[in-house]
């Protein structure tokens, strides 16, 4: 068994039913490395309501504590447990995931293997999809989990450098952008990041077919990104632009369609309806052709895709007015004496954080 620093384990949860395959997963590695100090579920139901599933914990139900953060986001209930923890690392999971059974062996030597400069280290996802058929958009979207950077399903925080960084943002109310805000903030601090050998599998769950609907509403998310770190954090996080300057194109078209008829400039108004029709189809057609063209697949994307773009531009907007006066979530301390090399040593290239809406 490697010897390694001691952590804690931070799981927010909405009360979902797969808290307890992921619980019972973290007991059924501890056979290959140290268990964690303690597992902190931090229960973030506005108004729960019945118990959490805390006994899948097994032989590690003695260590689990559970804390309530009242419903604000995953980003809030994180800082909930990680500042009760008094573990050097602290380990985020979400509640969907489940760790492999050689997850904490693999722990102990990626947190021996940490220097003094290293604040954060990432474990490694994988996305199980459907062998017998291709898969659905909601599928390939949460398959890129697998090339994310820094994503909180499985990253463990050195707990000083949450501390110098100030945690997360509680702005961003949603599972969106929280991560790449924070590991921004951790790198300005001085510290690096790193992928880990550990894996973790993380399922997709069932969804209904509004989901990529509502995910637009991380456009405004982006619009705080760019308030608290300026336009060049999508290069700086390594994060996917995503189609959003052709949903600002198509919704044009359609105004521009719109306005041209009660005005009636018919020309005018074919023209833009033709930009419009062409875009829609495009974006509907890039979505369908990976997928497996099931007629339910297909119409989903169909009518999602007349959906997304105005409504991408519409949360745009939304953030534009609701974050114009954001201010970055304080000033990053830079302890260069303490961490020799701190703020010199340069964070390995890693690939884009999730997919954008």
């Amino acid at each position: 068994m490697t010897e390694s620093p001691a952590y804690a384990v931070v799981v927010p949860t909405i009360g979902r039913a797969c808290l307890a395959d992921c619980l019972r997963a973290l007991a059924a590695t501890t056979a290959t490395g140290p268990p964690p100090q303690e597992i902190v579920v931090v229960d973030d139901r506005p108004d729960p309501t019945g118990k959490l599933p805390l006994e899948a914990a097994g032989a590690l139900r003695e260590r689990v504590r559970t804390l309530r953060s009242g419903g604000r986001g995953p980003a809030a209930a994180r800082n909930a447990g990680w500042r009760t923890v008094t573990a050097p690392w602290t380990v985020f999971l979400d509640d969907d995931v489940q760790v492999l059974p050689d997850w904490s062996g693999r722990l102990a030597d990626d947190l021996a293997a940490a220097d003094v400069t290293t604040g954060g280290i990432q474990g490694r996802l994988s996305v199980p999809l459907p062998a017998d058929r291709r898969p659905t958009d909601w599928e390939r979207g949460t398959a890129g989990l697998e090339e994310a950077a820094w994503a909180t399903a499985d990253m463990a925080y050195r707990t000083a450098a949450l501390a110098e960084a100030g945690g997360f943002d509680e702005r961003f109310r949603r599972a969106f952008r929280e991560d790449a805000d924070l590991a921004l903030r951790v790198r300005d601090a001085g510290w690096t990041l790193r992928r880990g050998r550990r894996a973790t599998r993380h399922p997709v769950r069932a969804v209904d077919w509004w989901v990529s609907v509502r995910a637009q509403r991380g456009n405004a998310d982006d619009v705080l990104m760019s308030r608290l770190h300026g336009r060049d954090w999508w290069a700086r996080a390594q994060a996917p632009r995503g189609r959003f300057p052709g949903h600002l194109v198509v919704t044009a078209a359609a105004l521009v369609a719109c306005g041209s008829v009660s005005a009636g400039r018919w020309r005018a108004a074919a023209v833009a309806g033709g930009l419009w029709a062409l875009g829609t189809v495009e974006f509907a057609l890039a979505r369908i052709r990976p997928g497996p063209r099931t007629p339910d697949e297909i119409a989903t994307m169909a009518a999602t895709s007349v959906l997304i773009p105005p409504l991408a531009v519409r949360h745009w907007l939304a953030g534009l007015v609701r974050h114009r006066g954001a201010a970055p979530l304080g000033a990053v301390r830079r302890h260069t004496a303490s961490r020799p090399g701190a703020g010199r040593t340069a964070v390995p290239r890693t690939t884009p954080s999730g997919s954008t809406p």
